[in-house]
């Protein structure tokens, strides 16, 4: 039995995909959806809405919209269902 906490026994993360977040290049994991890799690369806030109040992942299975963003050009993408791509590009301000 291991009796280290789960938290510190991450698995490196093999960054083979290549795609840009508000103009800033982000590398991601192969299969890794935008939502996992913004989250692993720091980001807290994706989007705001209605009166400014930030939005972040919820449910990582698309059923609340919490994090819809724009992806390639389509406004409202939810993220936790979007594998990465290469070169693919996401806007959080729009």
């Amino acid at each position: 039995m291991n009796d280290q906490p789960l938290a510190d026994r991450a698995v490196p993360r093999r960054l083979d995909v290549s795609f840009v977040v508000d103009g800033r290049s982000v590398r991601a994991a192969a299969g890794e959806t935008v939502a996992a890799a913004m989250l692993a690369e720091g980001e807290r806030c994706f989007a705001r809405r209605g009166g400014g109040e930030q939005r972040a992942p919820l449910c990582n299975m698309g059923t609340c919209f919490e994090c819809a963003i724009t992806v390639d050009g389509v406004a409202m993408t939810r993220t936790c269902l979007t594998t990465v791509r290469d070169g693919m590009n996401v806007r959080t301000d729009a």
